[in-house]
């Protein structure tokens, strides 16, 4: 039987030694004696990890009954051999604990808990910057959801000897050799993922704000892949809109919007203080924690070099940006945004009805990036809902969202973060920018885009739209009229539609009325 201790709580591998949610400045001072640890200019620290991103490859949910599951899975025997050799480890190692709220929602909160190596003492340190705060001291607590976290030990057998293990019956997640932070947010998050569902509403990957215009506050929600710009959007500010949270949210029938976290994980990479000064703002902030951020001898940061990775990050709370709104204070959701990260012929914006909403949210497209690992970087992904963390069958999300849209009625709308026209060293394409895309979000926001419908897809496209002033990124067909690339427009519209189509229809148990929208 594995050795536990039931100290202050639930049931737990036993350690050599436990620290017992340490303050932030304890986990501040463990992170400065890290070998990995780097003090910045901004006097933060900054962690360099061996693991650059997410490990999907490595990342099972743990069932015996792998129908019931879209992504890969482990048996309940293998799982448990996972979890002996982990608490054997665990055995001879000083190990901390972090307690917190997934969610800040008296009706809808949930009692988390990291478990992790005290040398990685920098994740403890994220973590608690996420969670929202536990009442008391922790003594008390009896966590629904546990990440039990080894970053140095190795899972031989396993792709790159790393294994992220989720028992979602129990509420456990067991993460082993990775000392990326994302795994420690995410397992939490994906766990979460299966609460809400099984409580009438589905979690999304999704940045909140709330926009004041003449037509009154306007909730919205951006849902998008890492590194689509949901965080960007997000904190963009419009008529003086402040954000609500950047990374996940729930959403309830009636439009009801619960937060999930305390803080942000942000990417960092070609943060500029001009375009996203709320953000560059809380990042070189003394509590803020970094990681693969690029840095020289002097502690100054090079957010635009990649020589490491691209995707640094860095985690801060929501109060270091000094507009944030409480989600216990918003009222029911007005409008959806859903990012594409494309480069070819995605309008800047488009809005959908019902049907295309539900089919765009469960094609998921994007061009992916380094936030995804190397298995996704620079391919063309659909990822169902943008959520590449939900831990059941895929088509429950697209049922689920259309049954949530029917019972708000909040507007959707497509928008495009990428590029029009072709890639980046395409001299005839053009970029959607930062400013354009706040244009477009204001519009939307305020209602004063002028709408007329594609004869290609069926959704609308922006006749005018104040702030952009550029038809060519509205609707991209005039582009390629104009360079002559008429027949290259032709052979795109059709292989969309195919992929399209071909991809819906691996849904089986999702609405009819869903794939029916792209046909």
């Amino acid at each position: 039987m594995t050795d536990v201790v039931k100290a202050q709580g639930s049931a737990l591998p036993r350690a050599q030694s436990i620290r017992w949610n340490p303050s932030p400045e304890e986990l501040r001072q463990l992170t400065a004696k890290m070998p990995n640890a780097r003090l910045t200019v901004c006097d933060n620290y900054n962690v360099q990890t061996r693991v650059l991103a997410r490990s999907k490859a490595s990342t099972y949910i743990v069932s015996d009954h792998p129908e019931r599951h879209s992504d890969q899975t482990i048996s309940r025997g293998d799982a448990r051999r996972v979890a002996a050799m982990q608490d054997d480890y665990i055995a001879g190692r000083d190990m901390t604990v972090v307690d917190g709220w997934i969610g800040n929602d008296p009706e809808y909160r949930t009692r988390a808990r990291l478990y992790i190596e005290t040398g990685n003492a920098n994740i403890a340190g994220m973590q608690q910057h996420l969670y929202f705060a536990p009442d008391g001291d922790g003594a008390d607590v009896e966590p629904e959801l546990t990440v039990i976290y080894t970053p140095n030990l190795l899972a031989p057998g396993h792709p790159d000897d790393r294994v992220i293990s989720v028992d979602l019956e129990a509420g456990v997640t067991r993460v082993l050799n990775s000392d990326y932070f994302g795994e420690s947010k995410k397992g939490g998050l994906r766990m979460w993922n299966k609460l809400a569902y099984e409580r009438g509403g589905l979690a999304l990957h999704a940045g909140c704000k709330v926009i004041p215009t003449d037509r009154g506050e306007q909730v919205m929600l951006i849902v998008g892949l890492s590194g689509t710009g949901k965080t960007t959007t997000t904190f963009t500010r419009q008529n003086g809109s402040q954000p609500v949270q950047d990374d996940f949210v729930a959403l309830y029938p009636g439009g009801r919007i619960v937060a999930t976290e305390n803080g942000c994980f942000a990417k960092t990479f070609a943060l500029d203080a001009k375009d996203e000064p709320a953000i560059h703002g809380a990042v070189t902030k003394r509590e803020a924690y970094l990681e693969n951020v690029s840095q020289n001898q002097k502690g100054e940061l090079d957010f635009f070099d990649t020589s490491y990775t691209q995707n640094g990050r860095a985690v801060f709370r929501m109060s270091a940006l000094g507009i944030a709104r409480d989600a216990r204070e918003v009222r029911s959701v007005n409008q959806l945004l859903i990012l594409n990260r494309n480069e070819n012929i995605i309008p800047a914006v488009a809005r959908l009805n019902r049907q295309q909403a539900a089919a765009y949210f469960m094609l998921g497209e994007t061009q992916g990036t380094s936030a995804g690992g190397k298995e996704e970087a620079g391919k063309f992904l659909r990822v169902p809902g943008t959520n590449p963390f939900f831990p059941l069958l895929h088509e429950q999300q697209g049922n689920r969202f259309l049954e949530l849209l029917d019972s708000c009625g909040f507007e959707v709308f497509l928008l495009n973060t990428g590029r029009v026209g072709g890639a980046a060293d395409d001299e005839r394409s053009k970029k959607v920018t930062i400013p354009y895309s706040s244009a477009v979000v204001k519009a939307i926001a305020e209602g004063t885009i002028a709408w007329e419908r594609d004869p290609d897809f069926g959704y609308e496209v922006a006749a005018s739209l104040p702030g952009v002033d550029d038809i060519e990124i509205l609707q991209p067909v005039r582009l390629y009229r104009r360079e002559g690339r008429v027949d290259e427009y032709r052979a795109l519209v059709e292989r969309f539609r195919r992929e399209r189509s071909e991809h819906l229809k691996k849904f089986a148990g999702l609405r009819a009325e869903i794939p029916e929208a792209i046909a």
